[in-house]
């Protein structure tokens, strides 16, 4: 079973089902599907099938406050793309990709120039099979030794070493009052820093992955 397929549909039923209180794991493992808050203001990671109309061209990743949009959903996967052990709590420093769950592009960036700010562009990339390349390579920077769903974290790019990022700067049409993501110069900056919120979490007992259940946190 291609197992991003069968998420892409869960993820997008459960859309529509109460949330309930999760119980079982306390980390985010692999093959869980998630959304992610950037601590400072407070906006979600989103994509969507719209391309920047400078720079790489590539699909745009923004932030967004609405709370119950889909196209917020993420996939965590392996290194390079693999198909990980489903439900295997992902490690602090271990190398990840996020698989965007309605376009099947990667959350990616490299070495050109944000629309609004200037800064590093951060894109989605990849073709339908989720395949990209290696600026689709994040390390997770948190503080134990595995993702704690409770956790505040960091991603650093790994071809360009610099880190997940808002501005805080706004687009116009077509996506207006939508916010800048960008690769960030420094881990110090507070814009920085993301939080695990909605999901659907993949259990890992025995790291076999029998049991996911929905959660709003």
């Amino acid at each position: 079973m291609d197992y991003t397929v069968f998420f892409t549909s869960l993820a997008i039923l459960l859309l529509h089902i109460n949330c309930i209180q999760a119980r079982g794991t306390q980390h985010v493992t692999c093959g869980s599907v998630l959304k992610l808050m950037n601590v400072d203001y407070n906006v979600r990671l989103h994509s969507h099938e719209v391309k920047y109309g400078s720079g790489s061209g590539q699909q745009s990743v923004t932030g967004t406050n609405a709370k119950e949009d889909g196209n917020s959903y993420w996939l965590v996967k392996d290194e390079s793309g693999k198909q990980c052990m489903r439900g295997k709590p992902i490690r602090c420093g271990d190398t990840i990709r996020l698989e965007h769950i309605a376009t099947k592009k990667n959350l990616h960036s490299h070495l050109v120039s944000s629309p609004l700010t200037g800064k590093q562009e951060v894109s989605a990339y990849g073709d339908a099979k989720g395949e990209g390349d290696s600026g689709d390579n994040w390390m997770l920077l948190c503080q134990n030794d595995f993702w704690e769903r409770d956790d505040t974290i960091m991603l650093k790019h790994i071809d360009t070493e610099k880190y997940l990022a808002v501005t805080g700067r706004t687009y116009g049409t077509p996506i207006s009052g939508q916010t800048e993501v960008v690769g960030e110069y420094s881990p110090n900056s507070p814009h920085t820093q993301w939080s695990v919120m909605e999901g659907l979490f993949i259990h890992p007992s025995d790291f076999k992955a029998q049991h996911s259940q929905h959660t709003e946190l």
